[in-house]
């Protein structure tokens, strides 16, 4: 076995290393025409294709980078730990209780004085509200609920759009936050201000890693709305009598039959942490995935034809797959609790200050040669655990199975159309408008179809 085994690891470290060369080739090209403008080199390298041959050349030659600066300035750290290999990736987030969360000030601010769950260590309040919130938002629903609410939403849409549309403001958003209304028994004041509050929030808690003063100032105001909004929706719902099977009914539900952590209060919070997670990410992690598509025809030929034959399952791998090089969050950041050692026993062994903070790329991980298979290609016969698109162990984004579901019914009803393609110039690429979401794409495609 180890005969076998023993070219097989050469030719695979030989790949990776020749893929960094590749890189780094790529990054002399990408650079060098930017040299001398304002934000060229930046926006060179932390563009999609750009992050994933920066992560690539980081593997191939210094898979933990250790950094005695911190690059945080949102949390405090005593330094900084990039790791980029699948195996370390998964040590850093399997090791939760010594690679810690960070978000707790962060989600304190946004409730009023509470942590939620995803700011949690391993301890009994965890498990008391995650426990909780599977009660209420059921794996069940998907099929359900679920699949068929956002089906319906983006289905119309597209219906009427009249061949052309702007698909985050067209459509992933308004079908999010229809979402909201329908399931989760929250729809707002109006669901542009939910858009605005959840995407505002998200950036704040998850994203904000420069701690911008005047997105500070937005977020603060943004949480006070979003629990005034969530607080009063709790009384109505209480005051009217009436039973409605949502999230918010079932929340309910279980405070009439004593659950612990289920007051008032604690239904408001983790209301207010679910609907933060679920907004922001379903529409950018859609618009993500399309543009992935987009950029390879054939790849976005055969999601088409799994949309049009009604193969769920295919295009649900089309839509992961395209999300591998191009995630919501290509980090996840966790802080060293105590002074300890990442890939220990190995030649790319580290050690980790206490309180350094610890950037493990997950999108580094989804196209590491030494553990996937093919990792340039597009291909979409990956099992599940090739994918790192929601977080690993203890602290995967609660959505995940949501999303499993969301995603590729939202984009089904435009991927059915013939003709799909992205309009002129500018217009046809994702614009972010300044934020770290996608804004604006706009995409064209035949009206009447068959």
């Amino acid at each position: 076995m180890l005969l076998l085994n023993l070219p097989i690891a050469v030719v695979r470290y030989l790949g990776q290393f020749l893929a960094g060369l590749g890189s780094l080739a790529w990054m002399a090209g990408a650079v060098s025409p930017k040299l001398g403008t304002k934000g060229g080199i930046a926006a060179a390298l932390g563009s999609p294709e750009g992050q994933r041959h920066v992560f690539a050349v980081l593997r191939a030659f210094q898979p933990n980078l250790v950094l005695s600066q911190p690059l945080v300035k949102a949390y405090e750290s005593t330094g900084t730990v990039i790791v980029t290999r699948r195996q370390d990736v998964r040590e850093v987030l399997e090791r939760d209780d010594v690679f810690e969360v960070v978000y707790a000030p962060r989600m304190e601010m946004i409730t009023g004085g509470a942590n939620f769950f995803l700011g949690m260590q391993d301890i009994p309040d965890y498990t008391r509200d995650v426990s909780n919130m599977r009660i209420v938002v059921r794996r069940d629903d998907l099929p359900t609920i679920v699949g068929p609410c956002v089906a319906a939403a983006a289905a119309s849409i597209v219906e009427g759009c009249g061949g052309a549309l702007d698909v985050p403001q067209d459509l992933t958003l308004p079908v999010a936050a229809h979402l909201l209304d329908v399931y989760f028994g929250t729809p707002g004041p109006s669901a542009a201000e939910m858009i605005d509050w959840t995407t505002t929030l998200f950036w704040y808690l998850f994203i904000d890693l420069g701690a911008d003063p005047d997105l500070y100032a937005r977020a603060v105001a943004a949480a006070a709305a979003l629990r005034a909004y969530v607080d009063q929706a709790i009384a109505a719902r209480k005051a009217s009598g009436g039973r409605r099977d949502d999230v918010l009914g079932r929340c309910l539900e279980l405070q009439a039959s004593g659950a612990p952590g289920m007051d008032d209060l604690g239904v408001r919070d983790n209301l207010v942490g679910l609907l933060i997670g679920e907004l922001p990410t379903t529409s950018c992690a859609a618009v993500r995935a399309l543009d992935q598509l987009l950029a390879r025809p054939a790849a976005l030929a055969t999601a088409q034809t799994a949309a049009r034959s009604g193969d769920e399952a295919s295009l649900a791998q089309h839509v992961y797959e395209a999300l591998r090089f191009y995630p919501v969050n290509p980090i996840i950041y966790r802080r060293a609790a105590r002074e300890t050692w990442i890939a220990d026993g190995t030649l790319r062994a580290r050690k980790v200050k206490s309180g350094a903070m610890v950037m493990a790329s997950n999108l580094s991980a989804m196209h590491d040669g030494l553990e996937l298979p093919s990792p340039a290609a597009f291909r979409t016969d990956r099992p599940w655990d090739a994918y790192m698109l929601w977080g690993f162990a203890m602290h995967t984004c609660f959505g995940d199975h949501l999303n499993r579901v969301t995603l590729p019914a939202l984009l089904k009803p435009l991927l059915e159309r013939t003709n799909l393609r992205r309009a002129a110039g500018a217009e046809g690429q994702i614009d972010n408008a300044g934020t770290p979401f996608p804004v604006h794409l706009r995409v064209e495609f035949d009206a009447q179809w068959v």
